[in-house]
């Protein structure tokens, strides 16, 4: 799930990019508003957490436009705007979720979930590829029925093969689905998930296809 933050306090930023990296997000920071708008025009974002006071373009407006560009990403404001009136402007402009600075961490990390198990439902609510099942509302995986614990970057590695189980990823399609902008990814970063998720849910079930990348074995 890769989301992205538009938020121009960088003591904010920094906290809510921590707490979602450590949880398995891939985020991504603008600080402006011109700046989430040319980062809401590439429409890769599962989801967006939007300040509404921003430099260059207000939150609602680069909100407004969004939606009427067909924008359907869920989106959670975050801002000290805490009158009611503030918040019904935000809502009707399209927000899915409203939550006043200064925030519990926890609580956000909470509504996130929220919002994406109502998204994910509306698709499709769990991945099967054959003895696996990847539940990503309930951000669990089995194998052959029994419960496998992964660590959020392993999880969210076995969600992007197992999305696409027919495609070969290179490593910097994987980075990307794993990382967001400006984190230090080393050059051996992926193999070592790989290794990691072999060890999890058996070494023949994450192919690698030499020179190119990696893909979930074939079924049938």
């Amino acid at each position: 799930m890769r989301l992205l933050l538009v938020e121009d306090d960088e003591m904010i930023a920094e906290s809510v990019l921590g707490a979602m990296r450590r949880a398995g997000y891939a985020i991504d920071w603008a600080e402006d508003g011109r700046a989430a708008e040319l980062s809401l025009d590439n429409d890769v974002y599962d989801l967006v957490l939007l300040d509404l006071g921003l430099p260059k373009k207000d939150g609602i407006d680069v909100l407004n436009a969004y939606r009427r560009n067909g924008g359907a990403a869920p989106v959670i404001i975050l801002t000290a705007r805490d009158a009611i009136d503030e918040r019904i402007r935000g809502l009707d402009a399209g927000a899915d979720d409203y939550l006043v600075k200064p925030f519990d961490l926890d609580e956000l990390a909470a509504r996130i979930r929220a919002l994406l198990r109502r998204r994910t439902g509306q698709k499709q609510p769990v991945y099967t590829h054959g003895e696996l099942a990847l539940d990503p509302a309930a951000h669990e995986v089995t194998l052959n029925g029994a419960p496998v614990a992964l660590v959020p970057r392993e999880f969210a590695l076995l969600q992007a093969l197992i999305e696409e189980p027919t495609r070969v990823f290179t490593k910097t399609e994987l980075e990307e689905k794993l990382y967001g902008w400006g984190e230090e990814v080393g050059s051996n970063t992926i193999e070592v998930h790989v290794h990691s998720l072999r060890r999890k849910i058996g070494a023949e079930q994450v192919v690698t296809v030499r020179g190119v990348g990696y893909r979930l074995k074939r079924c049938g």
